[in-house]
């Protein structure tokens, strides 16, 4: 009979083994392993994609930056998206010309009641009276994107230059006006344009945004 027993519990303990084999092998990983998602790296985007960016580098004659990166909104500005054109007027600031350059800040200021931000280099065309482009876009003139918050009423500019036509002979025309899309955006802001003849046959320097309005 005790011979008996202990084959009979022999055969209970193998059989509890096996079960807690199975249990372990239908329980076993999360699915943690095929779940790589690339995320994409939108460059001028959210910089502190500027956040590995130093003060911009102005190219040689442009217009000195008035401000630093605008804080004013540190606070209020948590809930903040990138500024549209819808948010923002333009306008050409004074042109501060030298070493055969000439120089002129584009700014935008935010009118909207939101805080919005802008980050890396806007684009720039100039064009006629028919909303046509008038010679190539411009260059943009090496620097660092750094995100730059704006609250309502404030502004930010980057550096328009160029060669003074009368110097390097480049063909030229008189544009109506000159359109300036915010970074990530295809809306412009159309400002008129002042500023006398401009080269149609090379391309202008275009810097990143900075805070403040060149002035």
């Amino acid at each position: 009979m005790d011979m008996f027993l202990r084959a009979r519990r022999g055969v209970v303990a193998v059989g509890a083994a096996a079960a807690l084999g199975l249990l372990t092998a239908c329980g076993g990983g999360s699915g943690s392993g095929g779940g790589g998602t690339g995320g994409a790296d939108h460059g001028g985007g959210d910089t502190s994609a500027t956040a590995s960016q130093a003060a911009p580098t102005t190219p040689a004659g442009a217009p000195s930056a008035q401000g630093t990166q605008d804080t004013s909104a540190a606070g209020s500005g948590g809930g903040s998206t990138r500024c549209h054109a819808s948010q923002l007027r333009g306008h050409v600031g004074r042109n501060d010309p030298g070493a055969g350059q000439e120089n002129f800040p584009l700014v935008v200021t935010n009118f909207s009641g939101t805080t919005c931000t802008l980050d890396g280099y806007p684009g720039a065309a100039f064009v006629d009276g028919s909303g046509r482009q008038v010679g190539p876009d411009p260059r943009r003139a090496a620097g660092s994107a750094v995100k730059i918050t704006l609250a309502p009423g404030r502004s930010a500019w980057a550096g328009l230059s160029f060669g003074n036509p009368e110097i390097s002979g480049a063909k030229t025309a008189t544009p109506a006006g000159i359109l300036i899309t915010p970074p990530d955006e295809k809306e412009p802001v159309k400002v008129d344009w002042t500023g006398g003849a401009v080269p149609v046959s090379e391309a202008a320097n275009l810097t990143v945004f900075r805070a403040g309005n060149g002035g």
